[in-house]
């Protein structure tokens, strides 16, 4: 058995812009956190959109769910993610997640819609080999920070940076393919091995 998810890698240079970004939040959540505010910071080599988390998979399946999974590519278009906001969930007053992502007025567009259909369509392949449905669409945002203590003091500090209220100028993440990720837990963390991936219809 091996532990994998399907997700959309990042660019080299988006990843960099994104871990410029990521710098830079952090050195305005320092300043303004108390010792009681304990913040998780993802690295940067590790952010990526997962599509769906597959969790422990049976190693014969990976080759039958790449065929598979490259037939509903073949119906999808590529699309493109702008990432010029930085938003917290379940809300910004009481973060747990702080992550970059797009726009509201993205979400109601017609690369949000085709994303949630290749969603559902991954899901329902992802189905066929026994793996349950998440039960709720898919969220274009990737996680920069996870707070793990002092929510409160963390979300003043968010507001009072004003990072929430501006755009930012990272770029946009294009999702041509899907890959299947391997992850090895480690004392150090998680270490994340591609296996392979299936492209999208340009």
């Amino acid at each position: 058995m091996i532990r994998a998810f399907l997700a959309v890698e990042l660019p080299d240079e988006l990843r960099a812009q994104i871990a410029a970004v990521q710098q830079d939040l952090k050195q305005r959540l320092s300043r303004e956190c108390s010792r009681d505010v304990r913040i998780s910071w993802v690295q940067p080599a590790s952010i990526h959109l997962t599509v769906k988390f597959l969790g422990d998979t049976d190693e014969s399946l990976v080759e039958p769910m790449r065929a598979a999974l490259d037939r509903v590519a073949q119906g999808h278009r590529a699309m493109s993610i702008p990432l010029d906001r930085i938003g917290a969930f379940p809300r910004p007053q009481q973060p747990r997640i702080v992550w970059v992502g797009p726009a509201e007025a993205w979400e109601h567009g017609g690369d949000a819609v085709r994303l949630a259909a290749l969603h559902r369509a991954v899901e329902d392949c992802c189905g066929t080999f026994g793996v349950s449905p998440e039960g709720r669409p898919l969220s274009p945002h990737l996680t920069l920070a996870r707070i793990k203590e002092g929510e409160r003091v963390a979300g003043q500090a968010l507001t009072n940076s004003g990072v929430m209220d501006r755009p930012v100028s990272v770029g946009s993440l294009d999702v041509r393919s899907i890959v299947l990720m391997k992850s090895d837990l480690r004392p150090t963390g998680s270490v994340y091995t591609k296996l392979w991936d299936v492209r999208l219809r340009a």
